[in-house]
């Protein structure tokens, strides 16, 4: 196995020993503090109440976690990748789900118990004071995000569709800000745990205004893209190329990916991570995108000239993450996007295997190109067509290993459909790959 340089290898080890640090301090700490303000607070008339006072702190603090999950803070996603922190948003999520209805039925409970009256009646009663009126708000839109984020239900739904029921999420931050101030006991005892918890919250909107609002928003001034081509790739799938000014200092690298959005053509909420489809320079972008929803179908009619806004760049699927020189970069479908843009990085060297899954050749878009770049740098590449089936599982261990023999020494590269990407990351850890000479771009943000 031939490494990689090793003061790279050394730099990256030490940012994510120091995230992971970081996010475990911030974790246990404020846990801690948590169970130190609860312990001080005079207790409940009962262990309902007490437990539903305990999971209310709890549920306080994970919506400053999802916050800051939202937020896309740079150190998390250069050190764990924005797919990772993607899925920790979707078990947050379902964490400050499971809060907010246990919350409130253990105090409805606990009151109930204590005034010795039915449960509805109880909570019909809590229902009249706004403050609580609010907070049982907030719950109820909670259930309605985290139903359509169910698997199921999320198939379902345009991926534009998802995000905009996503949105409710700043209405429930606002809605639990006003229950906590009004109701929250434990928060307002006194100076010391007025300043902890508003600290918290300042210092979790901070970082989700300034990282999704301020930064985004200088960036795009000062770069000021435009749409400067738009490129039919094929009958469904469309290359747009952007320009702007001094697009270096964005520091994109190949395989990472942008949040885009188009004024004028679409919505303002409409937006859609596509990962770029060619190396990043100085002077213009490219994204390649399948008509899959309306913001992507609608892609080829963007005008020429048109604003583009973009949020980025995201993502840790590049090769300042590998291990080792050799490497094998797997596509499946549209996922051969970050794939080709790696192509052009100059770091990949020659001892590099490409595997193009599709299920017609008429689907391997960008195929020219990647003939061609693969051609250039010496590098080997096959295409694999058909349906999967008993004479065509190009991923299963012993087939993928007679395509790659020494594939346990080479840093392995997969971005394609989630079945494609499972089948391969479990074909990779029969064969014994080391874990941290995978790189998979599951694209959880987008599904």
């Amino acid at each position: 196995m031939i490494a990689v340089a090793q003061p790279f290898v050394a730099v990256r080890n030490r940012l994510r020993m120091f995230a992971h640090l970081a996010v475990g301090a911030y974790l246990l700490g404020n846990l801690a503090i948590i169970h130190l303000l609860f312990l001080s607070v005079t207790p409940a008339h009962n262990v309902f109440g007490q437990v539903g006072r305990l999971l209310g702190l709890y549920l306080a603090f994970m919506m400053t976690v999802q916050v800051l999950l939202v937020a896309r803070l740079p150190l998390l996603d250069r050190a764990f990748g924005m797919d990772r922190l993607t899925g920790w948003h979707r078990w947050t999520g379902f964490t400050v789900f499971w809060l907010a209805v246990l919350h409130p039925s253990f105090v409805v409970l606990g009151f109930a118990r204590y005034d010795r009256v039915p449960v509805l009646t109880t909570a019909a009663a809590l229902s009249r004071q706004v403050p609580v009126l609010l907070g049982m708000i907030a719950v109820g839109l909670i259930v309605v995000i985290a139903g359509l984020s169910v698997r199921i239900a999320r198939r379902r739904l345009s991926y534009e569709t998802w995000h905009a029921v996503h949105l409710l999420l700043y209405v429930v931050l606002i809605l639990g800000i006003i229950h906590q101030v009004y109701e929250g006991t434990a928060f307002t005892i006194n100076l010391v745990t007025r300043i902890y918890w508003w600290g918290l919250w300042t210092a979790a909107l901070g970082a989700l205004l300034t990282g999704r609002l301020i930064v985004p928003l200088i960036r795009n001034r000062r770069h000021r893209l435009r749409v400067a081509a738009v490129v039919p790739e094929s009958d469904d799938v469309v290359s747009v190329h952007v320009t702007g000014r001094d697009l270096d200092r964005l520091q994109a690298r190949a395989g990472q990916f942008f949040l885009w959005r188009f004024p004028g053509h679409h919505r303002w909420w409409q937006v859609n991570p596509f990962s770029l489809s060619a190396a990043p320079n100085d002077r213009s972008l490219r994204l390649t995108a399948k008509a899959v929803g309306t913001t992507s179908a609608g892609l080829r009619d963007l005008p020429i000239g048109a604003r583009v806004f973009a949020e980025g760049p995201y993502g840790a699927f590049t090769l300042a993450t590998r291990t080792c020189r050799p490497t094998l970069l797997i596509a499946g479908g549209i996922g051969v996007t970050p794939i080709r843009s790696l192509l052009e990085d100059p770091a990949l060297g020659s001892d590099t295997i490409v595997i193009y899954r599709v299920r017609r050749g008429a689907d391997a878009v960008l195929l020219g190109e990647i003939r061609n770049l693969t051609t250039r740098r010496g590098a080997r590449l096959h295409v694999i067509t058909g349906r999967t089936g008993p004479g065509n599982q190009p991923f299963h261990p012993p087939n993928l290993l007679r395509m790659v023999p020494d594939i346990t020494t080479r840093d392995v590269y997969v971005c394609g459909p989630h079945a494609l990407t499972s089948a391969v990351l479990a074909a990779l850890r029969k064969l014994k790959v080391p874990s941290r000479q995978v790189h998979a771009e599951l694209f959880r943000l987008a599904g």
